[in-house]
């Protein structure tokens, strides 16, 4: 990854963690504003930002690590004119468990189930 992709992902990285401390409303709040103007992210570049996020931070890259990569996912797409769509939700099949996770054409980016798996609860598209 070059250098200067690695520094706006370890950029959007922390922002991200910072911003996962604070309550829905102050997050959707935040991210309604980051989102404002922004074009659809394309699934491809969601799916890179995606990545990227989850190889330079282990905390990203772990299973409870879903509100942070998915903050980090959305804000590294705005840093490229872009957004997906941010949701927060649960499994609808036991064990139900909170979730976050970004969308783009409808679809979940980078999860490892169907795209009806999740229900969102609040989006911010």
């Amino acid at each position: 990854m070059p250098l200067r992709r690695r520094a706006e992902v370890r950029l959007v990285v922390g922002l991200a963690r910072l911003l996962a401390r604070h309550p829905p409303r102050r997050i959707r709040a935040v991210l309604r504003r980051v989102s404002r103007g922004a074009r659809p992210a394309r699934y491809d570049e969601a799916l890179a930002a995606r990545e990227s996020v989850v190889a330079v931070s282990l905390a990203c890259a772990a299973p409870e690590g879903c509100l942070p990569r998915s903050l980090a996912t959305a804000m590294l797409c705005r840093l490229h004119g872009r957004w997906p769509v941010w949701c927060v939700g649960a499994r609808r099949v036991a064990p139900f468990a909170a979730h976050a996770w970004v969308e783009a054409a409808g679809v979940p980016v980078g999860e490892d189930a169907p795209p009806d798996y999740f229900r969102a609860f609040f989006t911010v598209p």
